[in-house]
């Protein structure tokens, strides 16, 4: 199978398109490396160009002719869309937009959405549901929601079969350290205690520790990366034609608060880091942990190396791997 990859030269792009590649399949990253990196790109063909422009798209549909799109390319950072709003929309609404109008005019219906748990916003009861309402409280969220909104409508109307997975904080490296996680800046709570581990003298800040959670500091469910990018493969081959919208969560069902990342990020690396307490990052729930057996009765995933030691000896292995590009790229 030809699969467009658009955003395939970012962190769970890049791994989406090793598992396709090693499956038997062909990635074609379509990417404007805005945030995404080149040397991520090794897996298949690529096509520089940004989902704003729908010519670009157009071109690489009818270029390549792939039997199924993996959508990742967005703008996906919570506090940047509560202080950056309109470039998120413009990016992840009209670029979402600007990617289904291509796909219906060229007849293509298969597409797997990232979609995010930021859609649900403060929920009423964890884990969380995919019935459970979306209300988000952040743009990031607001713009992934209205993104699958747009592709409901379009399964309505008989244009597309859809898959969004609503994946909640991914993480983790090829175990491999072939690639894993690398953004400048970093914003990820995981390869910033690591590094700050990794860096004597660098502090790592808490972000509020006094959430209404066991130890005042926000509680998320991590994904192994590797986990999630076998979902998207699950999703795809559930794809049948079919105009229809389904969305499923993606998670562990377990929640590990910030301090417990900490405590068990010095245990797995030997090492200590110093802690500083900050302000609350607007945006933030302080809990999301998702309910994931939707996903596994429908699609017949399970999360196989998402325990929190897994997660951080792959991702500090990666951050001393051969390949890491480390501050020079």
């Amino acid at each position: 199978m030809k699969v467009l990859v658009t955003g395939g030269a970012g962190y769970i792009g890049s791994h989406t398109c090793k598992l396709l590649a090693e499956a038997g399949h062909i990635p074609i990253v379509f990417d404007n490396f805005s945030t995404g990196h080149r040397w991520l790109v090794r897996y298949g063909p690529f096509v520089e160009g940004d989902i704003a422009d729908k010519t670009a798209i157009a071109a690489a549909l009818a270029d390549y002719a792939p039997d199924a799109v993996i959508h990742f390319a967005a703008s996906a950072y919570v506090g940047e869309s509560m202080r950056h709003p309109l470039g998120y929309f413009r990016n992840n609404v009209a670029g979402t937009l600007n990617l289904l109008e291509a796909m219906a005019e060229a007849g293509l219906s298969r597409l797997v959405f990232s979609s995010s748990c930021a859609t649900y916003g403060i929920p009423p009861a964890v884990p969380i549901t995919e019935n459970m309402p979306q209300s988000p409280i952040n743009p990031y969220g607001t713009s992934k929601l209205v993104g699958e909104q747009m592709m409901r409508a379009a399964a309505d109307a008989g244009l597309l079969d859809c898959i969004a997975l609503r994946y909640f904080n991914a993480s983790g490296a090829e175990p491999g350290g072939d690639i894993g996680e690398f953004h400048q800046p970093e914003t990820h709570i995981i390869p910033l205690i690591l590094e700050a581990i990794n860096q004597p003298g660098r502090s790592f800040t808490v972000l509020g520790d006094d959430y209404d959670t066991a130890d005042g500091s926000c509680v998320r469910d991590y994904l192994h990366v590797i986990d999630l990018a076998r979902a998207h493969i699950a999703a795809l081959n559930a794809l049948n034609g079919q105009a229809r919208f389904r969305a499923f969560n993606l998670g562990t069902g377990t929640g590990h608060s910030v301090k417990d990342v900490i405590v068990a990020a010095q245990n797995v690396t030997g090492g200590s880091l110093t802690v500083t307490v900050g302000d609350r990052r607007p945006g933030d729930p302080p809990v999301l942990i998702a309910a994931p057996d939707k996903a596994r009765e429908e699609l017949g995933w399970i999360p196989l190396s998402s325990d929190l030691d897994t997660i951080l000896r792959t991702a500090w292995g990666w951050m001393h791997a051969a390949n890491h590009p480390h501050p020079r790229s």
